[in-house]
């Protein structure tokens, strides 16, 4: 059997935050349970027993919610010790979380770097830029809480990144955003293109990226990144990185440039399973690890054609000069009403960027 990766929501979509342009919230709005609760010991040990039975060389497992944190640092000390516990087969096992940092504390801090955790921080940029939609359950903005979250990962040597969704605020400031991110030594980058509301037309919200903005904020982000790295300034942009080692032959490790779907095994608080963080919806749940058995689980994902059909089969794909590098894009830019995914939102976005930074991204694979 392959290796293993699991994305768990121990506290489901609960959040301490009330951003703008939750996608998580949507989805939750769009299925029977709006929320899953919190995560039982039960289930706990039931999702870690079926992952350990099944995984073979290498187990990942990623914390998410909402904000996962809410579950309690209790929780995820018997979570860890359980796998120790359970492991009798000695497989490797990585753990990462994404928190947007308001609960963090010395003792959230130092257990993160004792358990070799790889954290994910959610900011959006300067206070101005990332409280504008990152805001608490009382309205106020949330970035002097991320700042002293960081702060705390520094001293307890907690490994992290910063994750930043891109709306279109993002795009018109970027270059004030990437300046803040490396004053601050903020040098590990994950932008992630925000997504509207499930059924509506895309571009209708305030903060929609739309495909010109989107054009923009590539460009102006590579030619910031480009100038860094070609001068000897270490910064790391997820994005880029990943096209860069697409060039020199290798696998993507970000998912929406593979070319297709693939089992992240996204994990529910009350054991539900579905394949796509993205799709946390009815009609794509795959089992319960409370009841069902990880082979049985890839049957049904087999059943659904959940990962054949994210494959593109639009002509303007297939004939597309940059289709080797781009390969359609995340599914859930080009699939909007479930149906066959169609043609990506940001195609426009991706030639034009292709045609503007592939001769340095070139350069910068050695080609």
């Amino acid at each position: 059997m392959p290796p293993l990766s699991m994305l768990i929501k121990p506290a489901s979509g609960a959040c301490n935050m009330r951003c703008g342009y939750c996608f998580y919230a949507d989805e939750a709005r769009n299925r029977e349970t709006y929320s899953f609760g919190m995560m039982s010991e039960d289930t706990m040990k039931n999702v870690i027993q079926k992952a350990l039975d099944f995984a073979e060389g290498s187990l990942s497992i990623g914390f998410q919610g909402g904000e996962p944190t809410l579950r309690g640092l209790g929780f995820f000390r018997a979570f860890c010790d359980e796998v120790r516990a359970l492991n009798t087969g000695k497989i490797s096992v990585s753990y990462a979380i994404q928190t947007n940092g308001q609960v963090i504390d010395d003792e959230w801090a130092r257990f993160l770097h004792e358990e070799k955790f790889l954290a994910g921080l959610s900011l959006d940029g300067n206070e101005t830029i990332h409280d504008r939609l990152r805001k608490g359950a009382g309205k106020s903005g949330t970035f002097a809480r991320v700042m002293e979250t960081a702060e705390l990962f520094r001293k307890y040597r907690v490994d992290f990144n910063i994750l930043t969704v891109v709306t279109a605020y993002t795009a018109k400031n970027i270059d004030r955003i990437y300046r803040f991110f490396r004053k601050e030594g903020l040098l590990y980058q994950q932008y992630i293109p925000c997504l509207d509301p499930l059924g509506e037309r895309r571009g209708g919200m305030d903060y929609s990226l739309t495909p010109e903005l989107y054009t923009r904020f590539l460009k102006a982000l590579f030619d910031l990144w480009y100038d860094d790295v070609t001068h000897g300034r270490f910064i790391y942009i997820r994005h880029f990185e990943n096209m860069v080692g697409v060039l020199r032959g290798f696998r993507p490790e970000h998912c929406g440039m593979t070319g297709q779907c693939s089992m992240q095994s996204v994990i529910e608080a009350d054991g539900s399973i579905y394949p796509c963080d993205f799709y946390v919806l009815d009609r794509y749940k795959l089992g319960d690890l409370n009841t069902d058995d990880y082979p049985l689980i890839l049957e049904n994902l087999k059943k659904t054609r959940f990962i054949e059909d994210s494959v593109t089969t639009q002509q303007e794909c297939l004939s597309c000069r940059w289709l080797s590098i781009c390969r359609g894009g995340c599914r859930r830019d080009r699939d909007d009403t479930g149906a066959m995914p169609g043609k990506n939102y940001f195609c426009s976005s991706y030639k034009a960027f292709y045609e503007y930074a592939m001769p340095r991204l070139m350069r910068l694979a050695g080609k």
